[in-house]
């Protein structure tokens, strides 16, 4: 089960985390308690509705170590649920919907800086009383965790980096992802038109990959004509700019915790990329994990598990 807390974040923006933990206690009359959502589980698209059920503020934790997720480019809390459920066991854990993304809002006119995401992160858990937490960041919520990392040291014991990359991606990239989107085929008629899109049409695709359309179903809602996704392509493009046309080596230089890169071994990061990463971090490791592409942790739950589960507990026991 997910919890939804509202923060707000930089400039005012409203922000949904998610915690997860044990299932609700039902009340006296059988009813389960309106403060509980369900977690959504790998592949299960997630309904917007769910904003119903919002908790009106932090609650003090349970638990006494915290871990923070934040997903990527286009992705939501929610595609960390099949992590959150171990880590709950143990731990405090909270995922993100970052601005643009899952729950949170989507203002037009709000900024989609380096400066706002890791803002909000920082708010986060600063309304959350989670810090000093662990952060795990897949891919743009890498970039923001190793930033906030380098930022705010008190508020971070361990980080997570996710295949990421630290070089500037370079203007064709972000032409690219422009073509990508414009040649999406929406609205997508069913779930499953998207599942096999993702997974199979998509000319990005070299080989069918069903985790990768479970992973778009997951980001998709329903509207009057169709299935479309929860976000808007612009604010994507707007929000990537910093990592296409900037290098972010200064800032791991500065992350003074220990810190885990982890790639997919068909993933988006390179080798010899994350082993640099591992070497001019101060406390950096390394870790790899077979059959995985850039979804790390959807492609290859178990596998993610065992990378970074001993880290998990190293730091988390110190």
């Amino acid at each position: 089960m997910a919890r939804r807390i509202d923060v707000t974040g930089a400039g005012g923006v409203r922000l949904a985390a998610w915690e997860f933990g044990d299932p609700p206690k039902k009340d006296s009359s059988g009813n389960r308690s309106e403060a509980m959502i369900p977690a959504q589980s790998a592949g299960e698209p997630s309904r917007e509705s769910g904003a119903t059920g919002a908790a009106p503020g932090p609650t003090a934790p349970e638990r006494t170590t915290g871990v923070f997720l934040l997903h990527g480019l286009m992705g939501r809390a929610s595609h960390w649920a099949s992590t959150a459920r171990w880590l709950s066991e143990r731990h405090r854990a909270v995922a993100l919907d970052q601005r643009g993304h899952g729950q949170s809002e989507k203002p037009p006119k709000a900024a989609f800086t380096r400066e706002a995401y890791v803002e909000d992160a920082e708010a986060a858990l600063e309304q959350l009383g989670l810090g000093p937490a662990v952060l795990v960041g897949h891919a743009m919520g890498a970039l923001t965790a190793w930033q906030l990392a380098a930022k705010r040291p008190d508020l971070i014991s361990g980080l997570i980096i996710c295949d990421m990359r630290a070089s500037a991606l370079g203007a064709a990239s972000q032409r690219e992802w422009a073509d990508w989107f414009e040649s999406w085929p929406v609205p997508f008629a069913t779930l499953a038109d998207v599942r096999k899109w993702f997974g199979e049409d998509d000319p990005w695709v070299e080989r069918p990959n069903p985790a990768r359309g479970e992973f778009y179903a997951e980001v998709m809602q329903e509207s009057p004509d169709g299935w479309r996704p929860v976000f808007e392509p612009e604010q994507m493009l707007k929000s990537r700019e910093t990592w296409v046309y900037d290098a972010h080596w200064e800032e791991l230089t500065q992350v003074r915790c220990p810190t885990l890169v982890v790639r997919g071994l068909d993933g988006e990061l390179g080798r010899a990329e994350a082993q640099e990463m591992v070497r001019v971090l101060p406390l950096g490791e390394y870790a790899e994990v077979a059959a995985a592409g850039h979804l790390v942790h959807y492609d290859q739950p178990e596998g993610w598990r065992t990378a970074i589960e001993p880290f998990l507990d190293g730091v988390l026991a110190r």
